[in-house]
């Protein structure tokens, strides 16, 4: 990976008024490197569980950054080659005056049929014509070495790539044992599984499964007093709103939330310091998490494939939830990605609903939803 580092760092130093291909990529690299050592030192971690959520969440930016990189440098390669293939004609033209001059014996440049009246008009015309071939013969020289530096780029992510994807794996694997291993969390209750049994049984919608989920095991001791920023709370997972609130879907089904869709295998946190109420398979939504960050107030969230924490324990704010499903693309298939100029489809969606006072209300009154 330091290998490839270098270089990026290479194509980085390009013209300051426009960023070159491979800043992008470079930054990714540097910062799958930091994931690395973050990595390796969170088993020493007093908060092992914190520094494995950063190490996945600098995997994560990592990888998307490469992948952007990647793209950018791929759709930079083929605007260069297209340019000098539609100035093939002119380039083969500055070759052969380039070569003819270069095979001429230096007297014979200097003499002119005219004698020297017209040698000394031939002498001034080269003179004005060379500085202009040698500039042509520069950018060229410079265009044909950012092609090169870019096909490197790409050729070297491979394992770049590969070791980043490993990386993030054993991070997100290391954070579940972690989490399973966690005691110092505060619990409002404990969770009665027939209790909740009965009440998922007999509920019909989520608003009748949320009142009675909050009548049933909450009172407000022990409940976070943190202030909540409304309008400014960072989604759970990074991504990007896919349908506003009470949009209707391609069904023609509005529901009183907003969908975001991200990457597979994305980590989701919560963004402020809440009350794990319930997770677990729900009507029509799937595995959905319940969180109470304030009284009266609840965060729903369905989408993920993989669920941490125990009902009851109060979390503090950026706790890893769960993950979102999917299969990670490998390597090949991120390098196959960016030689088509797409950085992949963000094939996860993770509903996000706010309840307050037992009624939904738009996400985007609470969320940086950007």
């Amino acid at each position: 990976m330091r290998h490839l580092t270098a270089i990026l760092l290479l194509l980085a130093q390009g013209a300051a008024a426009q960023e070159p291909p491979g800043a992008a990529a470079a930054a990714a690299a540097a910062r799958l490197e930091t994931a690395a050592t973050q990595l390796a030192q969170a088993s020493g971690a007093r908060d092992r569980v914190q520094a494995l959520t950063d190490t996945v969440q600098a995997y994560e930016d990592g990888l998307i950054a490469m992948r952007e990189g990647l793209r950018r440098a791929a759709i930079a390669e083929a605007q260069m080659q297209a340019q000098l293939d539609s100035r093939s004609a002119e380039v083969g033209q500055l070759l052969g005056v380039l070569q003819s001059m270069g095979r001429a014996p230096a007297p014979l440049l200097l003499l002119h049929p005219n004698g020297p009246v017209g040698t000394a008009q031939g002498g001034m015309i080269l003179a004005d014509v060379t500085p202009a071939l040698q500039a042509k013969v520069d950018t060229l020289r410079g265009d044909l070495a950012d092609i090169r530096n870019l096909q490197i780029l790409q050729e070297s992510a491979a394992d770049t790539l590969a070791e980043g994807l490993q990386g993030a794996q054993e991070a997100r694997t290391a954070l579940s044992a972690a989490i399973s291993e966690r005691t110092d969390l505060p619990e409002r209750f404990t969770e009665d599984p027939v209790q909740t049994a009965l009440l998922i049984a007999s509920t019909e919608t989520l608003d009748g499964f949320a009142s009675g989920l909050a009548e049933a095991f909450l009172n407000n001791e022990g409940a976070p007093d943190t202030p909540l920023e409304k309008g400014n709370l960072p989604l759970p997972v990074q991504g990007t709103v896919l349908r506003d609130y009470n949009a209707p879907d391609a069904a023609g089904i509005a529901r009183p939330g907003i969908i975001v869709a991200a990457r597979p295998r994305a980590l989701v946190t919560t963004p402020v310091a809440a009350t794990l109420l319930f997770h677990g398979e729900l009507l029509d939504y799937g595995t959905v998490v319940i969180l109470e960050p304030a009284a009266d107030v609840l965060f729903v969230m369905a989408g993920l494939t993989e669920v941490y924490g125990a009902p009851g324990q109060v979390l503090p704010a950026g706790s890893p939830i769960g993950v979102l499903g999917g299969d990670q693309p490998d390597a090949d298939s991120i390098l196959i990605e960016s030689e088509r100029g797409s950085t992949g489809a963000a094939t996860e969606t993770l509903y996000l609903e706010v309840r307050d006072g037992q009624s939904p209300v738009n996400p985007g009154d609470w969320f940086a939803v950007e």
